[in-house]
């Protein structure tokens, strides 16, 4: 029934067997057993896509009921022994050193949740990609979703000591048209992330690289690549350590939030209340300490 629900949801056998660790073809197998058993066909196949039958809407219907049911049920036995356990499919963001530490803290804390990371930059589906909770920044507009606002932060135009020495420090945010600028280019869009309202309105800046991902941006303005414009927590260790200095540090910066989201459901299991709590205690005082 789970596969049949992940399959008709996901209009795929193949994406389907993802969510369960099967192929595309045990899933194939499954639904076949189970129309047998039901006597109707649920699916039109072709080779290209499966789409449901009438029988096959009025089917799924019901099956969500009974899953909903089933999950209240065992989450109901969950809370009853209420240790945290597990398997907890997280999305992240590439942020460097913020992150890392308090999955292990949490790791430690939590021996039997087994922490399963998915690290990428793109904006997943929670619920469609199969995940327990992510953590990203921007607003929430979908009402599948709880989410808590675990701080905010702010970003840093940062470059190397060595291309500062090199191609000279911008004194005003206008100088920046004369450098070589790394920027970060949304996957889902392909359009390039804003440098701040300290740029003024209209400037066009010059790109030298881009790219979907804000972990190599972070390495290339070490390796003295150019200026990029990151979040303070991606940056915060290089400037730290003097392999990155910031520029124009007295630039207007805009205030962004970065939330923790997660399915709704009336009974969460421990395993993902537990997560909910640490991260939202734990990355207050880690995202607030660049804020400023």
């Amino acid at each position: 029934m789970s596969a049949f629900v992940q399959a008709a949801e996901l209009r795929s056998f193949k994406l389907a067997g993802q969510q369960f660790g099967l192929s595309s073809s045990a899933i194939g197998k499954t639904i076949a057993k189970l129309e047998d058993q039901l006597g109707i066909r649920l699916f039109h196949r072709s080779t290209r896509a499966i789409r449901l039958t009438p029988e096959g809407e009025m089917f799924l219907d019901r099956c969500r009921h009974i899953l909903c049911e089933l999950e209240a049920a065992e989450a109901e036995l969950a809370q009853a022994t209420a240790f945290p356990r597990g398997r907890l499919r997280v999305g992240v963001p590439f942020t460097g050193e913020l992150l890392t530490p308090l999955f292990a803290e949490f790791t430690a804390r939590y021996p039997e949740v087994e922490l399963d990371l998915d690290y990428n930059d793109r904006l997943v589906d929670v619920i469609e990609d199969g995940f327990d909770a992510v953590i990203r920044s921007g607003e929430v507009s979908d009402s599948r979703l709880m989410h808590v606002k675990l701080g905010d932060f702010t970003s840093r135009m940062v470059a190397s000591p060595g291309y500062i020495e090199s191609a000279g420090e911008p004194r005003k945010p206008a100088d920046l048209v004369n450098h070589r600028l790394l920027h970060h280019r949304f996957y889902e869009t392909g359009k390039l992330g804003s440098w701040g309202p300290a740029v003024p309105e209209g400037t066009i800046l010059p790109v030298v690289l881009s790219a979907t991902s804000l972990e190599p941006l972070v390495r290339l303005a070490e390796a003295g690549c150019g200026i990029a414009s990151l979040p303070y927590f991606t940056v915060a260790g290089g400037l730290r350590s003097g392999i990155l200095r910031e520029v124009l540090p007295g630039s207007e910066k805009i205030s962004r939030a970065l939330r923790l989201l997660w399915p709704r459901s009336k009974t969460p299991l421990p395993k993902l209340s537990a997560f909910v709590k640490f991260m939202t205690e734990s990355m207050k005082s880690a995202l607030d300490e660049g804020r400023d």
